[in-house]
């Protein structure tokens, strides 16, 4: 298993720019290096240390409201064919105690919009392809105060039919044996190289149009950012790999030299999705007239699966990425369907230190999904352990709340109960 306080001695550690004033220096938001090298019981020395009153303001903090959060689709939902449906939902979602909005942009290797690198999803084009249903949910999230960060799903993946992949080979990781099919979600699917420079370029593409077009407050990655890590033995990886190694790349997927370059190629791409959204933040306050507000920097928000896993099937190494500042806001998806399998999983190492080191976490929880809907009661217990803790939640997924996958409560009740939930967890500021 990587050890990110060895692998940041050599890492080039991004700086998080100070919100309030994005042309001063960038300082170390979470003491990354320093924090790299120590051991994590003396980290959690170190953060009581600079939290004791005095030592940093006399003046007492506000408590920040936690993050109250859901993730929004179009499968199965009719939600983004529809203007009235986008209101109504983002005005029933304010008046519930929710506090940011995370829609996907981007699924199965299409859009909800006219982009330049990919097509739009066909059912938006039936529908009305001017309606703009990202563009349109984040202009009335933001009136209401709320937070959009769009959820790009499917990440590096596309489906095996899609026109991209039949065109640009060479773009398209390999087995051992040059087979590319990767079945997923009931049908076959293709990954594309995060260490290709065109994949790259286009990824970040994706992500930029949607930055500039909505404006909104960030941008998610999840479980399906990754490389898949029986993969890379097409022939653009292999001869990267002998180009910098000297090697060819061994037989046994899971080598851990082997893990590591893939794992670091990865790294890179985040990286340098992260620089490109600060240019863009930097254009962005550009624009502001003389004695306005600047607005904040974009989140990068991670919604990874736990550690182990991560790593070992899909080379996220989401530890290393919260020490270094790639990421700065961490979902941790627990989707244990009993509340005490759900405790369990809150303590895996490397969310209990992501949290010491000061990086926010969220607990993805599951509200309803197809036959899957746990019953209001259980939502209530894993919502309290969790903010217990100190996290925030964000739930799987809107029409799980009080929509299509309600449950046997019934919509009404639990749109209530979740008002009242959210209200004892985020209780009003006086």
């Amino acid at each position: 298993m990587a050890d990110p306080r060895r692998e940041l001695r050599q890492f080039d550690v991004p700086l998080t720019a100070d919100r309030r004033n994005p042309g001063a220096p960038p300082p170390l938001k979470r003491f990354s290096r320093l924090k790299a090298l120590l051991p994590l019981s003396l980290n959690l020395l170190l953060a009581a240390a600079v939290s004791l009153p005095g030592l940093v303001s006399a003046r007492p903090r506000q408590p920040q409201p936690r993050r109250i959060g859901v993730w929004l689709t179009n499968s199965p939902s009719p939600l983004y064919y529809d203007p009235r449906r986008i209101e109504t939902a983002v005005a029933e979602l304010a008046a519930s105690g929710f506090t940011t909005l995370y829609p996907n942009v981007w699924s199965r290797g299409t859009t909800f919009h006219r982009s330049r690198h990919a097509p739009m999803e066909p059912a938006l084009i039936k529908a009305d392809p001017n309606l703009d249903p990202i563009c349109r949910l984040t202009r009335s999230a933001q009136r209401r105060g709320l937070e959009v960060i769009p959820w790009f799903e499917y990440g590096l993946m596309e489906p095996g039919s899609a026109a991209v992949v039949r065109e640009k080979p060479e773009w398209v990781l390999q087995r051992r044996d040059g087979s590319t099919a990767y079945p997923m979600h009931g049908t076959t699917m293709a990954w594309l190289n995060p260490a290709h420079p065109e994949v790259r370029a286009r990824f970040i593409g994706l992500v930029e149009e949607v930055v500039k077009r909505c404006d909104v407050d960030g941008i998610q990655l999840d479980d399906h950012f990754a490389w898949p890590v029986e993969l890379g033995y097409d022939p653009y990886t292999r001869q990267l790999y002998r180009a910098e190694t000297g090697r060819e790349p061994p037989a046994n997927h899971t080598d851990r030299y082997w893990m590591k370059w893939r794992r670091q190629k990865l790294t890179s791409l985040l990286r340098d999705l992260r620089q490109r959204l600060r240019q863009l933040d930097a254009e962005r306050n550009q624009r502001i007239r003389p004695g306005g507000t600047r607005r904040p920097e974009r989140v990068i928000s991670l919604s990874p699966g736990p550690f182990r896993f991560a790593y070992n099937h899909w080379l996220q190494d989401w530890e290393l990425w919260s020490v270094g500042e790639l990421v700065d806001d961490l979902i941790v998806q627990n989707y244990a369907y009993s509340v005490k399998g759900f405790a369990k999983d809150l303590d895996q190492p490397a969310l209990v230190k992501a949290k010491a080191w000061g990086m926010p976490v969220e607990i993805g929880i599951l509200a309803g999904f197809g036959g899957r809907t746990p019953a209001m009661d259980t939502l209530r217990e894993k919502v309290k352990l969790a903010t217990s803790r100190g996290h925030g939640v964000i739930y799987f997924y809107w029409e799980g709340l009080w929509g299509e996958h309600a449950g046997p409560e019934g919509g009404a009740a639990r749109k209530a109960a979740f008002r009242r939930l959210h209200q004892e967890v985020n209780p009003p500021r006086r």
